[in-house]
């Protein structure tokens, strides 16, 4: 999920390797910014779930990994964290099969409105 910012003609705080700021500079134009990933060890200290229950969210499909490093680690996106409190509510009260179930459909009604 990558995040676009648009400055059209801002002041922007001007600053070269350093915390203290210079002046400013005029900024135009659209820049890409990349998507922030998150390796497991991100999720466990972010979240109240364990390295086991991510990985086992995942094998189940009820989270996707954005992408692999070359050495093979999963690296997740930041909607990650919001469908691991999704899935944190809804187990309260569901098995994780009709969490799977719930989640899909709420993935397919979303991309057909």
């Amino acid at each position: 999920m990558n995040k676009l910012l648009h400055f059209a003609n801002r002041k922007m705080p001007f600053c070269l390797f350093s915390l203290t700021c210079w002046g400013t500079a005029s900024v135009e134009g659209t820049f890409q910014i990349p998507a922030k990933l998150y390796r497991i060890g991100d999720l466990i200290r972010s979240t109240p779930l364990s390295r086991q229950t991510i990985h086992n969210y995942t094998i189940m499909g009820l989270i996707r990994e954005a992408q692999w490093t070359e050495g093979g680690h999963r690296l997740y996106d930041e909607s990650v964290f919001e469908r691991l409190a999704r899935i944190t509510e809804l187990k309260k009260t569901k098995t994780l099969l009709q969490i799977k179930n719930i989640l899909n459909q709420e993935y397919k009604d979303r991309k057909t409105a």
